[in-house]
């Protein structure tokens, strides 16, 4: 479709999902002082409308209401207009989506919010029709309305949105009670287990009927669960529980069987039908709890599907610069002459296009069954479409399917007189047939924005998979990602990370003309990420950056007082509260990861401080994690490893030797939620030596590489044998 001529202040701007709108009949302004101070002298209200580019309602309103011509002029008549990519200002999401939850009992995106020229929410909600309809109040009613109210009734809504903002501050805010110290881990971490196995689903794993979302952060603590109660009934239904909805997962629709990658969340309970877009967050921590499956089980299939998750990444979601980026779309033209986008249309398939592309008989098989034959039975395929009509309100699927295993290999390969081998084989080709069809199709729009906390958890994803994998493509590609970092979302000038950054013309990398600052988010993930790598890489220089950003994070977003930290740092007057997020969702929430980074950063620095700072903001957090810890499964787990403090596990020897390789793959082998390794190759002028005193005591024992299991810097006897460390690692 051909682009308007028209063009408001979005234009100027690096985000693509702003860009998106730079050509609406809306006067759209960026979040800053341009808006606030038109606010202000016109004594308007501002309409705020916070959406992200791969968001499947947020393309809807903007097709139904901010491309309509007639209410473009409404909402530039009464309001100021404000568009923000919630990707890349998190803290003005947060604020206002606080209040619309807080005042409708639900939330989400498009989130659509009005407020006074002080920035005050008094109305808000979600998605909303441009007409009235039976059942709800349109767009267009609702602007007109506000206007009139703002017109007749300036001061009450003045005294409305004052109330409603100290109403928020009170309830908002997360601080120490007293002399409130850590909360023991045995009943939080039982506690924590008993609701979780409330909501699982025996039958198709997960935790909710629907939607269902594979949230990473409930499956590492079930591992974490079951590495402290290995020997007991309730640690062998947590490993259970973990790994049965990780296979399920993978056999599922919100699996890309032909593209890689995993789908962000399933409309149904059977992990069938997917919202489309791909979101990098997930594949980083995907690819790091499927490669800890691997890890505990050692079953290949789980192998596989980090492989495949990688591959997707480092194929379609990788900048040639080393970044990675942030989402793919659910929405895209089903055909290259198409003047809709619909949702999922680059994924899914009508039955008859398969046979088509797999007419080939098989060699071997029942007698007239051909490739297409074997590939639907085996995915599920029906003639009429594999989609429940009440999982598509807008008949988008109608005739269509979306692949899911329905069988296992073995009763496909039994079905049709296969050997497994042959089978695999078969499927193998047909995915690559397909996958190359596929690439024909009008591709889903990529947002191109690189977020550095994100890339913090990619690197995280990569970089466990290089170790737990022994692939050590995935850790160069990991360490590539962490000097895409340095270079472009770090300031060595101020010490401070930034936020984002943007694929330019020329696939040059581009940052805003005023750089957004990095958030607590920014800094957890990347430091998490930073240990990570030096786990798998044993590069120091990765270790020091991460200490330096623990001091720098400490500096921007400690909380004195309440305890914990901030997610944002002070001093920005357009935001109204500060705030700590509570629950950990789609991704952790940052407090809930800082913790184990403290405790590791105490490890490999001796600073006991950051040990005394961990304890602090599990206080903070005490009541919440002791009557409803479900809400936060990732720091219930840090809980764990505060009480059972972290194992350092110091291996001497060369980094090249062979000998050092072999106890370095078994150490990397073994899930051991409470561990940290570190190597002392005899270098007293390097980081660690000069971090750590106590290395220089530590040597080789009849000149082999040497294990020492050590806690609080306390060392064990010394183990040159394999097996014995082997015994030795388990929490």
């Amino acid at each position: 479709p051909s682009i308007p001529h028209h063009a408001n202040r979005l234009i100027n701007e690096k985000s693509p999902y702003l860009l998106q709108h730079a050509h609406n009949p809306v006067d759209w302004y960026p979040w800053g002082q341009e808006a606030f101070n038109k606010a202000k002298t016109e004594n308007k209200l501002i309409f705020l409308s916070v959406g992200y580019s791969t968001c499947h309602w947020c393309h809807v309103m903007e097709e139904e209401s901010f491309k309509n011509k007639e209410i473009g002029e409404i909402m530039n008549e009464h309001f100021v207009c404000i568009k923000v990519d919630r990707e890349e200002r998190p803290d003005v999401d947060k604020v206002y989506m606080t209040f619309v939850q807080a005042t409708s009992g639900g939330g989400g995106w498009p989130m659509s919010v009005w407020l006074t020229p002080d920035l005050k929410p008094f109305a808000g909600g979600t998605y909303f029709p441009p007409e009235d309809g039976v059942h709800h109040v349109g767009f267009r009613t609702v602007l007109l309305q506000i206007a009139e109210q703002w017109k007749e009734n300036k001061d009450a809504l003045l005294e409305s949105s004052q109330r409603i903002l100290e109403a928020l501050r009170h309830t908002s805010q997360i601080h120490v009670q007293g002399q409130e110290s850590p909360p023991p881990a045995k009943e939080v971490m039982d506690t924590c287990f008993q609701q979780l196995s409330r909501s699982y689903d025996e039958d198709y794993g997960g935790f909710s009927k629907s939607p269902k979302f594979p949230t990473p952060v409930n499956l590492n603590f079930l591992f974490t669960y079951w590495a402290l109660h290995q020997t007991t009934p309730g640690g062998a239904q947590a490993l259970q529980m973990a790994l049965h909805t990780l296979k399920m997962m993978a056999h599922g629709g919100i699996h890309d069987h032909i593209g890689q990658g995993f789908h962000r969340y399933s409309t149904d309970q059977h992990w069938h039908v997917p919202h489309f877009e791909k979101m990098l967050y997930d594949q980083g921590q995907l690819a790091a709890v499927y490669s800890r499956a691997f890890q505990i089980s050692g079953d290949e299939f789980f192998a596989d599907v980090v492989q495949d998750i990688l591959l997707y990444v480092s194929r379609d979601l990788s900048d040639q610069a080393g970044g990675f980026y942030s989402a793919e779309d659910a929405d895209s033209y089903p055909t290259s002459t198409s003047r809709e986008k619909q949702e999922g249309a680059f994924c899914v398939w009508a039955a008859e296009e398969l046979r088509a592309l797999l007419p080939d008989p098989v060699k071997g098989a029942t007698e007239g069954t051909t490739l297409g034959d074997v590939f639907m039975h085996h995915y599920g395929v029906e003639e009429a479409g594999n989609v429940d009509p009440m999982k598509d309100p807008h008949q988008e699927l109608k005739g269509k399917n979306v692949l899911i295993a329905r069988c296992s290999p073995e009763l496909t390969a039994a079905q049709f007189g296969l050997e497994l081998v042959q089978l695999n084989a078969l499927l193998q080709e047909c995915r690559q047939r397909l996958f190359s069809a596929r690439a024909q199709r009008p591709q889903p729009h990529l947002d191109t924005k690189m977020l550095a906390a994100w890339n913090g958890l990619m690197i995280s994803g990569f970089a466990q998979a290089g170790a737990a994998l022994a692939e050590q493509g995935y850790v160069s590609r990991a360490a590539q990602a962490a000097a895409f970092l340095r270079t472009h979302l770090f300031d060595p000038n101020s010490g401070r990370l930034l936020r984002s950054c943007y694929r330019g013309k020329d696939n040059s990398v581009e940052q805003s003309a005023v750089p957004i600052q990095g958030f607590l988010e920014d800094y957890v993930f990347v430091i998490q990420a930073l240990f990570d790598l030096y786990e798998a890489s044993l590069e120091q220089d990765w270790l020091e950056w991460a200490l330096h950003l623990q001091h720098m994070q400490d500096k921007l977003f400690w909380d004195p007082k309440g305890f914990a930290y901030f997610s944002t740092e002070a001093g920005d007057p357009s935001l109204l509260l500060r705030l700590k997020d509570d629950q950990d969702g789609a991704e952790p929430t940052p407090n809930s990861i800082t913790v184990t980074n403290l405790l590791r950063a105490a490890c490999y620095s001796g600073h006991m401080d950051w040990v005394e700072k961990a304890g602090k903001i599990l206080s903070a957090f005490s009541e919440r994690l002791q009557k409803i810890p479900i809400t936060l499964p990732e720091m219930v787990r840090a809980t764990a490893l505060f009480h059972h403090t972290l194992k350092q596990v110091v291996v001497c020897g060369d980094p090249q030797g062979e000998d050092t390789k072999e106890m370095l793959h078994c150490v990397r082998s073994v899930f051991s939620p409470n561990k940290v390794l570190m190597v002392a190759d005899g270098d007293s002028t390097g980081f660690l030596y000069r971090q750590l005193p106590f290395l220089a005591s530590l040597e080789r024992k009849n000149g082999k590489a040497t294990a020492y299991i050590c806690s609080n810097f306390t060392c064990s006897l010394p183990v040159t044998s394999v097996q014995e460390l082997r015994g030795m690692l388990s929490p």
